[in-house]
């Protein structure tokens, strides 16, 4: 028996009294269950309102309250035309008329009573707070919409969860066979760097406690966080004891790091390692195209790089590639966003471009650039498949939903979304010297077999894949690719008869 079908004989059975939404809650009774109920129903009204004005490659967003179920497996949620019915196991626990469409008050106030009645049937639900709630309720709301959107309770937790910026003191390390914690490295202009700690020294106490005596994660709090904090720490070193006082600071991690490998007659290689596409990162390969304008090739590692920005990507790539379509940005049916860069390329040194299965968002759009323009040779193994953009709604109560409901098609208007982007020297199948010798002696000779999976529409990416598996190995994989990214980029025939395939 449907579960609907079921809802309605049991209703009859138990005699459960249907109530009104306007009837849910009292105003001297603000506070049910640990929360605001007005406000917390004011908050979801806001979010199913938002929602449903949001378009996602041309399809409507509608946001069932059925999917609160996702919160326990216990629970179960019917909402027919009529009513919105919530069992618990065998027994009904509410039963509300189901509010007009639109009436978004009505659907706030009937998904804040739903989470009270959950709330009361589950202790891991009940012990959240507020902003926890939030964070478990939309997790749940928006799993059929977007299983990669979020909410973000404040601009602050949103910089926190970005993984970019870290407080800290700046050292690295662990215990010794004694407890004691040994550091072993230290990050530069950090607070540990600026207190003269070096690597080898061994911190013995920590405000007045014994390292012994403390837990690893009483270590964690010290070392790091998201709020400065004040250490006292004791030190043995080489030379003696000595006692420092460090205070986590902000340390911000690079967009992108350079490696110039010098080279006197041809001007070297350089390496643009990509962590993430912003004007940040911008700014630096700008500054090291100009810097070292003389290399003769370049490796751009964007194996493990993401983006959400569509601008700095177009300024990225367009440093390349210059005043040509980069991506085409897809949110309704029948509109499409072309992003091409606005000035002219301001290096034309052979290029190859390092790609993997981590290789998502707007990173994905700059690699198809460098192949629909021929502007670099795509090494590596197939990227992810995810290239979207997300779109931020902020909320009155300070917090925001992060949805990626914008597709990216690449400059020609070839979906990659999905698909991916497939590289046109796979790595994973030169796993040894002998495979790597044989490679080139076909490229060169021009007996190269490979195919541009690319241009074929028709061909399912799981298969593109399978054949080009992605590298167990880390440390194999960067070795690999950096020799035969060196190959392709040092011999002038290999790197042409790659770009013409």
């Amino acid at each position: 028996m449907g579960i609907k079908k079921f809802l309605v004989y049991i209703t009859i059975a138990l005699g459960v009294m249907p109530c009104g939404a306007s009837d849910l809650f009292f105003e001297d009774e603000p506070v049910q269950g640990g929360l605001n109920v007005f406000e917390v129903s004011k908050n979801f009204a806001e979010i199913y309102e938002k929602l449903d004005g949001v378009n996602w490659g041309g399809k409507s967003l509608n946001v069932a309250i059925e999917s609160l179920e996702n919160l326990n497996k216990s629970a179960h949620i019917a909402a027919t035309d009529e009513r919105v019915v919530l069992v618990w196991n065998d027994s009904i626990v509410a039963n509300y008329p189901r509010p007009e469409p639109k009436d978004w008050n009505g659907f706030g106030e009937i998904t804040t009573a739903l989470i009270l009645k959950m709330r009361e049937n589950d202790a891991y639900l009940r012990n959240l707070t507020e902003n926890e709630m939030y964070q478990v309720v939309l997790d749940s709301l928006m799993r059929g919409v977007d299983e990669n959107g979020r909410y973000i309770f404040s601009k602050a937790a949103e910089i926190a969860e970005d993984g970019r910026i870290l407080t800290s003191v700046g050292i690295e390390g662990g215990r010794d066979n004694r407890g004691n914690f040994r550091v072993t490295g230290i990050y530069k202009g950090a607070p540990a760097d600026t207190a003269g700690i070096s690597a080898g020294d061994l911190i013995a106490q920590i405000n007045g406690r014994d390292v012994r005596d403390m837990t690893d994660s009483e270590l964690a709090d010290v070392m790091t966080g998201f709020n400065s904090g004040t250490s006292k720490i004791k030190l043995l070193t080489p030379s003696g004891n000595k006692d420092v006082v460090l205070r986590r600071a902000t340390i911000i991690l690079a967009d992108a790091d350079i490696v110039h490998r010098t080279d006197s007659e041809t001007g070297g290689l350089l390496e643009v390692v990509v962590h993430k596409v912003s004007d940040g990162a911008v700014q630096i390969v700008n500054e090291a195209l100009a810097r070292y304008s003389d290399v003769s090739g370049i490796v751009l590692d964007l194996r493990a790089s993401t983006g959400d920005d569509e601008r700095a990507a177009a300024k990225f790539a367009g440093l390349f590639i210059g005043a040509n379509p980069v991506m085409r940005i897809v949110e309704t049916a029948g509109d499409e966003v072309e992003v091409v860069p606005g000035g002219a390329a301001v290096t034309d040194a052979p290029v190859v471009v390092l790609m993997s299965n981590m290789t998502r968002g707007t990173a994905e759009a700059i690699v198809s650039a460098f192949y629909e323009n021929e502007r670099g040779v795509l090494v590596g193994t197939p990227t992810a498949g995810a290239a979207r953009i997300a779109s931020t709604i902020d909320l009155s109560n300070g917090g925001a939903l992060e949805l990626l409901n914008k597709s990216i098609k690449t400059g020609q208007g070839r979906a990659i979304d999905g698909r991916g982007v497939f590289p046109i020297v796979c790595l994973s199948n030169i796993r040894s010297r002998q495979h790597q010798d044989a490679f080139f002696l076909n490229v060169i000779n021009n007996d190269f077999h490979a195919q541009d999976f690319n241009k074929i529409t028709d061909i399912n990416p799981a298969d593109i894949r399978r054949g080009c598996p992605v590298i167990t190995s880390g440390v194999d994989e960067d070795a690999l690719a950096m020799a035969v990214a060196v190959k392709i980029l040092t011999d002038a025939k290999v790197y042409n008869r790659l770009i013409a395939e």
